[in-house]
């Protein structure tokens, strides 16, 4: 027997309706910052060197930015690293940068121009330290870049910083007792291939662009930086206690040889840094983007991934952008 359902009466479906609506309103205001509309302007976000993983996030976080803000113009510009985005950052020149942690305490203790605005959005990846020698060389620790042409990164990059830190811990003057040289991720392949160096430091997430490209034409070897390391690394004082030991997959580089195992090696966190005077509505935006977009960006930024809710609140040494702060209050569970 069928069973007869009572008619439905208009003013119970038009109260229905309204319902509904009114409920859809309250969760694109839960969704949106405050109900507000989205920001505008133009921006300035410094980034990295090309076939640098900051680059490429940089690049891959505007179009995220341009679905969720498309009144927002935001104009990239690459730089050394690290080291030059802080003091962007800090200055004015930048209003948003990916940083190493080492490098933005560093700015701070060397008493940096604007070194008290700067201020944290998320933490987002770690960066790892890569010492790359072609596959047959005879260096097999840091000690033994003694005399040889060593890569060490562009003057105002992390890598210089953390590069010139780990030398100074093998007992190596990175001035006298190398040929240093001054390539960074976009030249320090090419130089390695053709043989004019002998290696090259390189810090970033995993895997970067430049070195998996490189191991396309070339065979070349990561040499281990061990814990035992890091813990003398540590003794050199302020800066340095953002240094972890951690292991890099032989496979991050060569797809499908998990059995080679890992290398151990030296890791540090970035940081997405602004400034305090940055507005707390574009800032809490932002934010929000940054962790909204992690699976898309991740599908081709692998270090991209490792975005996540929990941990992004730990901006160290930088306290939190009051804007961004509000984010996280927002989705506080």
């Amino acid at each position: 027997m069928s069973k007869v359902f009572p008619r439905v009466g208009g003013r119970w479906a038009l109260r229905s309706a309204v319902a509904g609506l009114v409920a859809f309103g309250l969760l694109l205001w839960w969704l949106l910052p405050l109900g507000e509309n989205p920001p505008s302007g133009t921006i300035t976000f410094s980034t990295g060197t090309p076939r640098g993983v900051y680059q490429k996030y940089g690049t891959l976080l505007r179009s995220a930015f341009d679905e969720d803000m498309p009144d927002l113009a935001v104009r990239l510009v690459t730089s050394d690293g690290s080291q030059q985005n802080v003091s962007r950052v800090a200055s004015g020149r930048a209003d948003f940068a990916i940083a190493a942690a080492d490098a933005v305490e560093t700015y701070q203790l060397d008493g940096g121009p604007g070194a008290d605005r700067l201020r944290g959005v998320a933490r987002l990846y770690d960066d790892y330290v890569h010492l790359v020698v072609p596959h047959g060389s005879d260096i097999e620790s840091v000690a033994d870049l003694e005399g040889k042409r060593v890569a060490i990164g562009l003057p105002r990059s992390g890598v210089r910083l953390i590069a010139e830190r780990v030398l100074k811990t093998a007992g190596i003057d990175s001035q006298e007792d190398i040929t240093p040289l001054p390539d960074g991720i976009d030249t320090g392949p090419d130089r390695l291939r053709r043989g004019e160096i002998d290696a090259f430091f390189w810090s970033g997430g995993l895997p970067t662009d430049g070195l998996r490209e490189l191991a396309e034409t070339f065979d070349f070897r990561l040499v281990p930086i061990t814990a035992e390391f890091v813990s003398d690394l540590h003794r050199q004082g302020p800066g340095t206690h953002y240094y972890r030991a951690t292991n890099m997959p032989q496979s991050a580089y060569r797809p499908g040889q998990q059995e080679a195992g890992t290398v151990p090696t030296i890791a540090v966190s970035n940081v997405l840094i602004t400034r305090k005077d940055v507005d707390p509505k574009l800032i809490e935006w932002v934010t929000r983007t940054v962790l909204d977009s992690r699976d898309g960006i991740g599908a081709h930024v692998h270090s991209a991934q490792l975005v996540d809710l929990r941990t992004a609140i730990y901006t160290d040494p930088l306290p939190l952008h009051d804007g961004a702060r509000r984010y996280y209050r927002s989705v506080k569970p």
